[in-house]
């Protein structure tokens, strides 16, 4: 049984809670036991997805079986010396958000709900809405006017109710949680709700399956809301705590210069992240103002020994021509990686690194 516990004042809420968070304001972490993950027996697994993990996974491959895709088990990919990019371009919907949205759509049917909410930035509404179409539950997302039109023709071939909210992506938030307190709707947050991460930590267990048992020295890593860094932290704690590690690889967080709250609170040694007023980037999955987990990604990126990197829009644009030119296309965001790793590169010689090619680049214009 699944159960969430405010990460604030302790209380807990049982899995068929309606609520996305604490009445006090906190945020909900997910209850769970330690984790049986034998990696050991890998060699023996046939199913080549994530839920070979599912031994640390809150749902089986069981019961996904009439709703998931094979998503997970991504290739990684050789991009120069030093440097491995995962490739999430491969999921059903082609980016990584499939990981999450597949536990998301797993509990709402679990749940008994016949309808589904999101607010995202495209990806995240993009894959909710095609598990959900799966899984026979009505969609209804909410992202921002400016989302690309690639990402909204995706959602729209799913069967989703699409609504374009004026404003920042905060705006497109606000309607959702509006539109859930008025109806009676799951809302499937990739923010909120904690199940998302058990999701997004099996990139990690992967990784760490094929280096054969290890991690790389460092992570590089897009923020916005925080997703796949909320998942390594899930993935290294379960993973030192069996035995399998005995320090965390260093993680680079990465943000866009024209919206960079983490960046910003990091470097001016904040343990909170305050709301800023963003000034526009073409990297739209991380073009966060307000991130309502910020104080926990401070927290995950210090504890790894990490930093955080702003990147300025015209050296992520460059940094996507270099990828292209070495057959590899992905979406605006995804390209802020790369952009950061060739600027750490100099200061990190003869370390391994990985980075996420979060998204297809035919998402973007």
């Amino acid at each position: 049984m699944t159960e969430f516990v405010c990460n604030s004042c302790g209380e807990r809420y049982p899995e068929n809670t309606k609520e996305y968070r604490c009445k006090c304001g906190g945020l909900f972490d997910l209850v769970t036991g330690k984790t049986t993950f034998d990696f050991d027996k890998q060699l023996s697994i046939k199913d080549l997805s994530l839920w070979r993990y599912e031994e640390a996974l809150p749902y089986t491959g069981e019961a996904a079986s009439k709703i998931t895709m094979g998503e997970g088990l991504t290739p990684l990919v050789k991009v120069q010396d030093g440097l491995l990019g995962k490739a999430e371009y491969f999921m059903p919907t082609l980016s990584f958000k499939d990981r999450g949205a597949v536990m998301l759509v797993l509990h709402a049917r679990k749940m008994g709900f016949n309808s589904i909410a999101i607010d995202s930035s495209g990806n995240a509404a993009t894959a909710v809405a095609a598990y959900s179409a799966r899984a026979g539950i009505k969609c209804s997302v909410f992202v921002p006017e400016s989302t690309s039109e690639k990402k909204l023709a995706q959602i729209k071939a799913h069967g989703a109710e699409i609504n374009l909210i004026k404003g920042p992506r905060e705006a497109s938030g606000a309607t959702a949680r509006e539109f859930v307190e008025t109806n009676d709707s799951f809302y499937a947050s990739h923010i909120y709700n904690p199940l998302f991460y058990q999701g997004t930590k099996t990139y990690f267990y992967e990784v760490f399956e094929q280096l054969g048992g290890r991690f790389p020295d460092g992570f590089i890593i897009p923020v916005g809301n925080g997703t796949l860094i909320l998942g390594a932290e899930k993935a290294f704690e379960e993973l030192q705590s069996a035995g399998f590690i005995h320090k965390w690889p260093r993680i680079i967080g990465v943000q866009a210069s024209g919206c960079a709250p983490i960046y910003k609170a990091f470097k001016d040694g904040l343990d909170v992240v305050p709301q800023i007023e963003s000034s526009g980037t073409e990297a739209e999955g991380i073009a966060i103002a307000a991130p309502a987990r910020g104080e926990q990604i401070l927290k995950v990126i210090r504890k790894s020994g990490g930093d955080m990197v702003a990147i300025d829009d015209d050296e992520t644009l460059k940094a996507r021509a270099l990828l292209a030119a070495k057959g590899i296309y992905v979406e605006i965001t995804s390209a802020v990686n790369y952009a950061a790793y060739l600027r750490i590169m100099a200061e990190n010689g003869g370390k391994l690194w990985v980075i996420p090619f979060c998204g297809a680049g035919i998402k973007s214009s």
